[in-house]
């Protein structure tokens, strides 16, 4: 989609400088995702991981509407940072309110033109969110019209915790705890009575030595070691046999019109339609896929699993073009990465039961060689320490520009949002 924006109705938007972006996952208290936190930050050399350099600007919202925002945040609401020049600008104008949650940025002053406008956008059907703890002496004016209030849980107690939920529950908003990035925080944050979580959190459980698989997760690791050993076809049929649902999901892919044009009716011709590189790809993902009580949690796991892989698959495209091989690689690394979150093991024990190559041991144990390098690359792109100072260096060192990541990103995101919704 072709867009030209202005704002104030007299200047136009120009391009947006250099940036680097990430959506940071908001879950809800069933460990569900709940939203997506957009947030830039520059990419120029000089100031690269100065998130208030390009956050909230209306250029960089204007490049994402032009990019497409359903590609970005696929099927949840998006939070996206505005500073003032966005508030005042026609940027509403090419969002959907349903979809975008607009977050009044810091340093945005409550003026009787602000509020009047913000007040406008909300009965246009817009919800806004505001950060309590760098807007406190404006909280006041802005209160009335936002529905979010977001707090900063990096480096708070308990009681300090308490105390804030205690002072904004009252007022009937939802409050957000952000920068949560440890199973510990997020105790600490639900016991307080937050309502929802943006961090990666459910990326950081404690890891139990010993601890066994379910039943159906060892069936499908015995399915991919069956491939990695490029055992016969009628015995990776039986093996799937002996799992009926796996086989009913199996058929239901197959018999999507992304795959097959054709009714097909059996597991040998499944497979045969499939391919093995492609099964093994399926079966990684079921790994995440929900089911029993933990489920709801998986999900967030998977959707950031398969962001990874895609991620770096198609990275490994872009650098080594026509060696599938080594894109087809660089995915097993990149989904297999969270697998330890996943099953709650630490990876030697997991890769134990799992075995793969010298090379992917290499990447996931100890993020050495060339695809070890991709998936840093790939969990920089995360921002997990609040920055992407280290992501310039990355790419740099790949001699990929940062237009290059953010195309990339924006089909890892695609493909992935289409996964979990069809898994």
């Amino acid at each position: 989609m072709s867009v030209s924006i202005t704002f104030n109705n007299t200047h136009r938007i120009h391009l947006a400088s250099p940036f680097f972006m990430t959506r940071r996952p908001v879950l809800d208290r069933r460990q569900e995702l709940e939203a997506y936190e957009l947030l830039f930050c520059s990419a120029a050399s000089d100031d690269a991981g100065t998130i208030d350099d390009a956050d909230g600007t209306p250029s960089v919202i204007a490049d994402v509407i032009r990019h497409g925002v359903g590609r970005v945040i696929g099927d949840v609401p998006g939070f996206l940072h505005m500073n003032a020049a966005a508030l005042m600008s026609d940027i509403f104008n090419f969002l959907p309110p349903q979809s975008v949650v607009p977050v009044i940025a810091n340093g945005v002053e409550p003026s009787p033109e602000v509020l009047d406008r913000i007040a406008q956008l909300v009965r246009s059907g817009f919800r806004f969110a505001l950060d309590v703890d760098k807007q406190e002496r404006t909280l006041a004016a802005f209160l009335p019209l936002v529905d979010i209030l977001k707090v900063d849980a990096s480096g708070k107690i308990a009681a300090e915790l308490a105390m804030i939920c205690g002072r904004l529950h009252p007022h009937r908003k939802t409050v957000m705890a952000e920068n949560v990035h440890t199973a510990q925080q997020f105790q600490l944050c639900s016991d307080a009575g937050f309502d929802i979580f943006q961090g990666y959190y459910f990326t950081r459980q404690e890891t139990t030595p010993a601890r066994k698989l379910k039943a159906s997760q060892t069936a499908i690791i015995r399915l991919i070691t069956l491939l990695a050993s490029d055992a016969d076809t009628v015995d990776i049929e039986d093996g799937i046999k002996h799992e009926p649902t796996l086989g009913l999901n199996l058929l239901r892919l197959v018999n999507t019109p992304a795959v097959s044009a054709h009714r097909i009716d059996s597991l040998h011709q499944a497979l045969m339609v499939l391919g093995r590189n492609q099964l093994q790809r399926w079966l990684q993902i079921m790994l995440y896929a929900p089911g029993g009580p933990q489920g709801a949690r998986a999900m967030p796991l998977l959707t950031l699993a398969t962001t990874r892989g895609r991620l770096i698959e198609l990275a490994a495209q872009k650098l080594r073009p026509g060696n599938r091989g080594i894109a087809d690689t660089a995915f097993t690394v990149g989904i297999m990465s969270l697998m330890d979150s996943l099953f709650g093991m630490p990876m030697e024990e997991i890769l134990m039961q799992m075995p793969v190559t010298k090379e992917v041991g290499d990447a996931l144990l100890y993020r050495r060689g060339y695809f070890g390098d991709l998936l840093v690359l790939a969990e920089q792109t995360e921002w997990a320490d609040k920055g992407a100072t280290a992501l310039l260096d990355s790419i740099n060192n790949f001699r990929l520009s940062h237009h290059d990541l953010y195309a990339l990103q924006l089909a890892a995101f695609e493909w992935s949002d289409q996964v979990a919704r069809h898994v």
